[in-house]
């Protein structure tokens, strides 16, 4: 988080399954508007924030099967642990208040007293979080009983049922809602409370995002009969949480809309770059519209035409060059060239590209670096370089004139080094 030292723009918090993320798109094209959308407009000056019932296990592994960007925080484990950044810097802070009045060998001793309970995979069992599922008809005799036995057992948790199967038993400070809390307190404290925050969710065990006062909600159209429920018990009236028309992560998107957080137009929507014009321009918007249009192309989903070849050339400067991740160097205006004989080459195939963590760093009056993962996934490959580069800001308007690229440089993420590299092009 220190990579911003002021207030963010706006902090959104999200559930992954069924929010974030729609396991019912295998095209993952909501979640990849979300993507654009986030790193076009939002990555400088925002926090982006998972909030998951996951395992880190788990978390680690949906990463790994869908688009997901890098989240500057995620509180995996329906609350129970907060880390930070890439490398998933724990919160210690966190921990010794969710230790108090805990203990996890009562807990397990006193749930294997009941036959209805089934303990879910080992994967899901936290230090601070015992899973079971129970059938949604004995759930609420369950819940009640359990409770009243680890009370006199001198605990102090709490019993979470979610998308009508599954029961997590905590500790009372623990959750989605606490977790939250305790990070808006932890950044008001420092001084960058964020303008706005916005949560996200589908399920039961997102409900408590919801109570949090000066907090949006968005309640995808997906969303669960529990948190319907919730919502109309609790929160009919609060014109402060809505329930989405659109579904996962578009329904994110229009939140942001509805509530005017910001621009809600994702880069993806938008049907020709040449024309686009943008108030707020800035690095990422450019490396963004520069990798969607990529994607295009290669897709044959944009006009093959010269003058978009044109307008590719038109932003690098004629010297520009580019380090491929193999450690050839070509000028960029090569590349262009060489693009030209891949025009369709991806037409009907599972190809997409996006870009994740860009962040830009000025280094002169009007040159930025500019350093981000992109992504490439073919079929069943996916494939990622780190790449870096420097750009310059256009004529005398600066940055709203648009930039200019003068160099690029690539090297491969480890462990998504790309097979083939003949066909590798920017």
């Amino acid at each position: 988080m220190d990579r911003i030292t002021k207030a963010a723009r706006l902090m959104i918090v999200s559930d992954l399954d069924h929010t974030m993320v729609d396991h019912h798109d295998p095209e993952n094209l909501s979640l990849l508007r979300f993507n654009a959308l986030w790193e076009s407009n939002y990555r400088h000056d925002s926090l982006l924030v998972f909030s998951t019932g996951r395992s880190p296990t788990l978390y680690k592994q949906l990463r790994k099967e869908k688009p997901m960007l890098t989240p500057d925080i995620t509180i995996m484990s329906v609350g129970t642990e907060i880390t930070y950044g890439s490398s998933m810097l724990p919160d210690d802070g966190w921990v010794k208040i969710l230790n108090q009045k805990w203990d996890r060998n009562i807990v397990i001793e006193e749930t294997s007293k009941f036959p209805d309970l089934t303990l879910q995979a080992e994967t899901e069992q936290r230090p601070h979080k015992v899973s079971f599922y129970v059938d949604k008809t004995k759930a609420q005799v369950v819940m009640k009983e359990l409770s009243s036995r680890l009370e006199k057992r001198g605990l102090d948790v709490k019993l979470i049922y979610s998308g009508g199967m599954d029961l997590d038993v905590l500790p009372q400070g623990a959750g989605k809602g606490q977790a939250l809390s305790y990070l808006l307190n932890k950044l008001k404290t420092e001084g960058t409370l964020p303008v706005n925050t916005l949560a996200c969710g589908d399920s039961g065990n997102d409900a408590e995002l919801f109570s949090i006062p000066d907090v949006y909600g968005v309640m995808v159209s997906n969303a669960q009969e529990e948190l319907l429920q919730w919502h109309a018990e609790n929160a009919k009236g609060n014109p402060n949480i809505i329930h989405a028309k659109e579904r996962c992560a578009a329904g994110i998107i229009e939140a942001i809309g509805h509530f005017n957080l910001g621009s809600n137009t994702s880069p993806r929507d938008v049907a020709d770059f040449v024309e686009c014009k943008l108030d707020r321009v800035n690095p990422g918007y450019e490396v963004v519209k520069f990798y969607l249009f990529y994607e295009r192309w290669r897709r044959g989903e944009a006009a093959n035409c010269e003058t978009y070849i044109a307008s590719l050339k038109a932003s690098c400067d004629p010297t520009a060059t580019f380090v491929f991740p193999t450690g050839v160097e070509k000028t960029l205006h090569e590349c262009i060239y060489a693009m030209k004989g891949c025009y369709g080459d991806q037409t009907g195939k599972q190809f997409r590209v996006w870009v994740d963590r860009v962040l830009s760093a000025p280094i002169g009056l009007n040159t930025w670096l500019v350093k981000f993962d992109k992504w490439e996934l073919s079929g069943d490959e996916r494939c990622c370089c780190v790449t870096t580069t420097k750009i310059n800001a256009k004529g005398s308007g600066g940055a709203s004139d648009g930039y200019t690229w003068v160099s690029v440089q690539q090297k491969w993420l480890e462990g998504y080094e790309k097979k083939d590299t003949s066909i590798w092009l920017f």
